[in-house]
């Protein structure tokens, strides 16, 4: 048996310890966070003075500036949530996916198999979409109970019907 003192020092040392990972870990996510927000932000601003530029928007650019959107929205709803919007990554996957047809399209102007595989992907991009949407209704997960964020299942101050 061991004594009582010695079990009452480890438990906290454990404590301790544990505190302190936590710590480091969350200022982590917060460090990482600040720095891909500021790199997406600086990478949209850099798009936005190259379209004003050249005095002119392509398709391409404005696709471009929606990937920026869709990336910053997922920051701003990890900061909020901690969890990360998986849709979010698709909607990215699919505007990356047209933003190729289009420059395929014009650039090329020659329909060949590359264009429907890139409509294939897309197409299953969206049944991976609904597929989510549907889980996600069906087996929600459990609410967050750190005070300060957001609930995980509270996404509609977020403008996410889901």
């Amino acid at each position: 048996m061991k004594p009582h003192w010695a079990e009452r020092l480890r438990h906290a040392m454990h404590n301790q310890a544990d505190a302190l990972g936590n710590l480091l870990v969350e200022g982590f996510h917060y460090l990482a966070l600040f720095a891909i927000g500021g790199a997406v932000a600086w990478a949209a601003g850099h798009t936005f003075l190259g379209m004003f530029e050249r005095g002119q928007a392509t398709i391409d650019d404005i696709l471009l500036l929606f990937i920026y959107l869709e990336l910053g929205a997922m920051v701003g709803i990890y900061f909020k949530t901690n969890h990360m919007p998986v849709r979010f990554l698709i909607y990215v996957a699919i505007t990356a996916l047209t933003r190729l047809l289009i420059g395929d399209i014009q650039h090329n102007h020659k329909p060949n198999m590359g264009i429907v595989m890139v409509c294939g992907a897309i197409l299953l991009l969206a049944i991976a979409t609904l597929v989510v949407r549907y889980a996600s209704t069906k087996f929600p997960s459990p609410p967050a109970d750190v005070p300060g964020r957001i609930k995980a299942g509270d996404s509609a101050s977020l403008g996410d019907r889901s």
